[in-house]
């Protein structure tokens, strides 16, 4: 990787959609963010929202108009691993979310990579992964894709190395409508990344293909150390991760021109502007 001096285009966090989709895209301009996350619904559950076609359509045209690039979060609830009852509703709420992110102009939908619960061989797992993304974007035509997530190792070891993500896309139908999603905290405490091995992890994933198909980061500090699979975000140099460490993973030539979107805590009674602009001043 060759470091350069990288200015990010795009450096925003997540926004609530209480005063609508075209109300987030507004909230980001007014603290300087050129990019911004929402959830396109209730994030606790798997229902499937009658949207505003008009004010999703407002906030493509503001994005548009200043410059801004977003990507919606699917729920909390989601699980692409998810089987019995639980799958086909997890399909519809997902194809949903992708419905909206494309109605507002988003990158894309950010989905877990998924919890597998089964006793069996953990390829099972994978297979029903592989399925549910299958389903899911089947007859699937609009812009955006799915995201899918690293995840942290918490309560589960799948879905942490950058080998099974490359992997899984692969094995899909549908590859091309398939990019990543990379969170900074949970590839640091799955124990991938220790905060000092990120040129070794970068040349992995070049030769992975990883990063042509990266279309978002997550940039998150961690509470806890490395190989903790414990997922708690903390504010940019303020967690087990460090501003060093970030910096040097904020110089990846091919970031420059994704959305890199804050999930740390909000101060009381502010905004993440600060954080936003001293993400700025690292990269």
């Amino acid at each position: 990787m060759t470091r350069t001096a990288t200015r990010l285009k795009h450096v925003g966090c997540h926004i609530s959609i209480k005063h609508g989709y075209s109300g987030a895209a507004q909230t980001a301009a007014a603290i300087g963010a050129t990019a911004f996350q929402y959830f396109p619904k209730n994030p606790r559950g798997l229902s499937v929202k009658d949207f505003s076609a008009s004010d999703a359509a407002a906030c493509a045209a503001f994005c548009r108009e200043h410059g801004i690039r977003s990507i919606a979060h699917t729920t909390y609830a989601t699980n692409l691993a998810a089987e019995g009852a639980l799958r086909e509703p997890t399909i519809r709420s997902l194809r949903n979310d992708l419905e909206i992110a494309e109605a507002c102009g988003s990158e894309g939908v950010v989905v877990h990579f998924g919890k597998w619960k089964g006793s069996g061989d953990p390829l099972e797992g994978y297979k029903v992964i592989i399925a549910a993304l299958n389903e899911t974007l089947q007859d699937w035509r609009g812009n955006a894709k799915l995201l899918i997530e690293n995840q942290a190792g918490e309560g589960t070891a799948i879905g942490t190395t950058l080998e099974e993500l490359v992997s899984i896309r692969q094995l899909t139908a549908y590859p091309e409508q398939i990019g990543f999603c990379l969170d900074t905290c949970h590839f640091f405490a799955s124990g991938v990344w220790s905060g000092a091995n990120w040129q070794e992890l970068y040349e992995a994933g070049s030769k992975l293909g990883y990063w042509r198909h990266l279309m978002a980061l997550h940039l998150n500090d961690s509470v806890y150390p490395t190989g903790s699979r414990r997922d708690r975000h903390a504010n940019i140099g303020g967690g087990a991760i460090g501003a060093r460490a970030l910096a040097e993973a904020l110089a990846t030539p091919e970031l420059v021109g994704l959305p890199v979107v804050l999930e740390t805590p909000v101060p009381m009674q502010s905004s993440h502007q600060a954080e936003i602009e001293f993400v700025r001043s690292l990269a």
